[in-house]
């Protein structure tokens, strides 16, 4: 095949490929995100828009959607990971009403399934999966933010009217930033700390009614609007107070902590950090679902930036009179490229979390070695999606130019709506801190059972790594590139081998060199403890993001592995490219540190830069099938400018040019006048 030739690729079977078993359900929920009747207008008024939000939210539920995570005891399916995949397409129609609906039916519904009993399901689940009991999830305080372990919010039980007291003592404690509590909540599951007996047991989950049937706060309920925010107009945001407000014993939600009639406190787990964190952990659909919300938006930039720059000319070429497409200009190639590549990995590595998700969600008793996987991956995915959402969003918007900056192409309120999902389910720095803390409480465990014949060949591999690495000897050309690939080519360079040495060894040597720097804290005070950790919290951040990058680089692996190479030749191949440009665009990236780790030689890392720049042409050569690979309609992109009108208005120039240029009395150039001149 010539090389400058584009791929033939089935589009549609890369795309069903790529999103793996449910992607017949992710083409379900693009055929409701379609409808018309989901779209906001920008001249609607708050509360028009909030209402049209509520109505797209309860139409999801009678479209069945809802069901698909109801609890088999109530007659449902229990398929939590096809129904967040269906829902995270809601992005599409619009960002409020998959906000809106997640707090509905992932938080307020997760929350009193998850954290309740089956007497408390019949009670309340099915109505809120149904859209007819709507809620809110009041976690988030003012003073605390994400630091929900201290929130100063109580639920003092007084066992004479066998009844809980929801108070909150200042204005720090009050619930802050509540999806559906301006409007729309009759009810809310309320976090706050339980005391019982005297004795404080920590943030449990409590069911709080906060409005009457006509609307209005009940009684000791105070409720504030947020008004105007930077993005996601639809949703009602507010505050909720409580002043003494009386609930029943049975509002605890008490799957791990009960209070008996008389006030005594069980749960079935005794440590109070873990039942805390067994607790929140439950709740990590919000996570999962921001990860691939966060995805879907990033691909449907994608498509709209793709698509103009197909059609889109500008400045002319080496023909005279012809102007070149954007999509020709290396530079293009270069900001849209590494973006595709990039998404498809947050969305390969996406359908890995969610066979996590569901394994655990689908246990009644998960191995807590799976449940603390999901939780650190689905904290490190959501971080690292939403940030690559916003960044994708914003260069799509710039590369169309002006026409991206008109509000009418999306763009514009797609980045707006985007804004706060690095801050929804917890902040994404403080995300990422949790997953390194978890990397760093897994290599101690690691070094903690390991027996004396392994930690003798653990230090010899250590001693050998800094001897290879951090000395003379690296310099001598003994780098991983050198091992592996000996000679200086870009096919070698594209090495799938290579890329997953640099990518690991990146991540197990700033692992390691944390873990030392970190050691002296297990024999200092408390105070003297947090400084080292502080000190270091930047670098405990970086280890973090790296490792999910490579978790994302071997999602992208595992399915390039498993495409059949002699039924599905070209397919094969683009999606080859896609992940050595994600590979080697992390690379890139951190380009410096695998040279002064004596990971890659100076000629090798020299090579990496121009393989990315081919790599992205090749991949620009399919640029309309790249677009075409998201699976989007023009009822979800809803944009002048990719949806033909840039080519229509190019043919119309170039047929007025052609017509013109026939013509006897056509003007003749400034710059021919002047060169005959100068000839004669």
């Amino acid at each position: 095949m010539n090389a400058k030739a584009p791929l033939s690729v089935d589009v549609d079977y890369l795309r069903r490929f790529l999103e793996g078993d449910r992607a017949s359900v992710r083409e379900k929920g693009r055929e409701f995100a379609a409808h018309s009747a989901l779209r906001l207008k920008p001249e609607w008024s708050l509360e028009r828009k909030r209402q049209a939000t509520l109505e797209g939210v309860v139409a999801l539920a009678n479209a069945g959607f809802t069901t698909l995570s109801m609890p088999k005891h109530l007659g449902g399916p229990e398929d939590y990971a096809s129904y967040v995949a269906g829902f995270e397409e809601l992005v599409l129609a619009e960002p409020s009403i998959q906000i809106k609906a997640g707090v509905q039916y992932g938080l307020f519904s997760g929350a009193i399934h998850h954290l309740g009993n089956k007497e408390q399901h019949a009670r309340w689940l099915k109505d809120a999966l149904e859209g007819k009991l709507l809620g809110s999830f009041a976690m988030t305080e003012i003073g605390h933010g994400s630091d929900v372990a201290n929130v100063d919010t109580t639920a003092t039980y007084d066992p004479a009217k066998q009844e809980f007291v929801i108070h909150t003592p200042h204005r720090q404690a009050v619930k802050e930033y509540i999806g559906n509590a301006a409007a729309h909540a009759q009810a809310a599951v309320v976090f706050a700390r339980l005391i019982t007996s005297g004795i404080d047991y920590g943030v449990h989950a409590f069911f709080v009614p906060v409005r009457s049937e006509g609307g209005r706060p009940l009684p000791g309920v105070t409720i504030e609007d947020d008004g105007y925010k930077g993005g996601l107009a639809g949703v009602d945001n507010g505050r909720f107070g409580f002043d003494q407000v009386r609930i029943p014993r049975e509002n605890l939600l008490d799957r791990y902590g009960h209070v008996a009639e008389d006030g005594e406190y069980s749960s079935p787990i005794h440590s109070p950090g873990k039942r805390f964190f067994t607790m929140l952990g439950t709740l990590v659909m919000g996570r999962v679902s921001l990860d691939g919300a966060s995805t879907v938006a990033s691909k449907l930039a994608l498509d709209i930036a793709l698509r103009y720059a197909v059609h889109r000319k500008q400045f002319e070429g080496g023909v005279p009179g012809e102007s070149v497409h954007l999509m020709d200009y290396g530079e293009h190639q270069r900001r849209l490229m590494p973006l595709v590549a990039k998404a498809w990995a947050n969305s390969v590595a996406h359908e890995n979390l969610l066979d996590t998700f569901d394994e655990v969600f689908s246990s009644e008793a998960p191995p807590e070695a799976t449940r603390q996987l999901l939780e650190s991956q689905a904290a490190g995915f959501k971080a690292v999606s939403t940030w690559d959402a916003l960044d994708t969003i914003q260069e799509c918007r710039e590369a169309c130019g002006g026409a991206g900056f008109m509000w009418d192409n999306r763009l514009v309120g797609l980045r707006h709506d985007l804004d706060v999902y690095v801050t929804f389910e917890g902040d994404n720095t403080v995300l990422l801190q949790l997953v390194g803390k978890r990397l760093l409480q897994d290599y101690s465990r690691e070094l903690k059972d390991i027996d004396f014949g392994g930690a003798a060949r653990y230090l010899s591999h250590q001693a050998a790594e800094h001897s290879l690495y951090r000395s003379g000897i690296a310099s001598m050309g003994r780098t991983i590139g050198d091992l592996f690939t000996p000679a200086l080519a870009s096919k070698r360079i594209r090495s799938g081998q290579l890329q997953e040495a640099l990518l690991s060894s990146r991540v197990d040597s700033m692992l390691s060199d944390l873990a030392q720097k970190l050691r002296p804290a297990a024999k200092m005070d408390r105070q003297a403890a947090a400084d080292l950790f502080n000190a270091h919290q930047h670098q405990l951040i970086q280890t973090a993001e790296a490792y999910i990058h490579l978790l994302k680089w071997k999602a992208l692996t595992a399915r390039l592995r498993a495409i059949d190479t002699t039924e599905h030749p070209d397919e094969a191949k683009m999606l080859r490219r896609i992940r050595d440009l994600y590979g080697l665009t992390l690379i890139h990236e951190h380009i410096g540190w695998h040279v002064m780790y004596g990971r890659l030689s100076m000629a090798r890392a020299r090579m990496v830069e121009p393989t990315i720049g081919r790599l992205c042409r090749k991949l620009a050569q399919n640029a309309q099938d790249l677009a075409d690979m998201f699976g989007f309609t023009s009822e979800h992109r809803r944009t002048q400018i990719s949806e033909g009108q840039e080519a229509a208005r190019q043919n119309e120039a170039t047929a007025h040019a052609r017509q013109a240029r026939s013509r006897t009395d056509y003007p003749i150039d400034e710059r021919i006048i002047r060169a005959k001149k100068k000839k004669s």
